[in-house]
């Protein structure tokens, strides 16, 4: 059982994963369908992607429609709780952009060592 004592602990385990911050933007920017998803995130695979957003949908932050016709067609969305989270990965987002080269720096030479 993951410890889950304060604010930190619990935002983490819901957004513990590589991909789902950018699930969670890309679907609020209106790419709504796996194979759009796939396309804008193109170093995840599908498996992953897919573990990823039934994550995102068991913590409630996503739903999906499934449209009964054959193949069947799927859609993401965000829900209310979901949505009250892209202020908070936009602050993220703009933290990285005010410090990308000092990041992009760190992160090279810890690869390289």
């Amino acid at each position: 059982m993951p410890n889950l004592n304060c604010g930190l602990d619990l935002i983490g385990e819901v957004l513990y994963g590589k991909w789902k911050m950018r699930l969670l933007w890309f679907i609020n920017e209106g790419f709504q369908r796996p194979s759009e998803l796939q396309r804008k995130i193109p170093d995840a695979s599908r498996r992953v992607l897919n573990v990823q957003l039934k994550e995102l949908e068991s913590h409630e932050l996503v739903g999906k429609v499934i449209y009964p016709v054959v193949p069947p067609k799927v859609e993401y969305y965000l829900t209310d709780f979901g949505k009250s989270l892209i202020p908070v990965i936009g602050a993220i987002g703009q933290w990285g952009d005010q410090h990308e080269q000092r990041l992009r720096v760190l992160i090279e030479a810890n690869i390289r060592s």
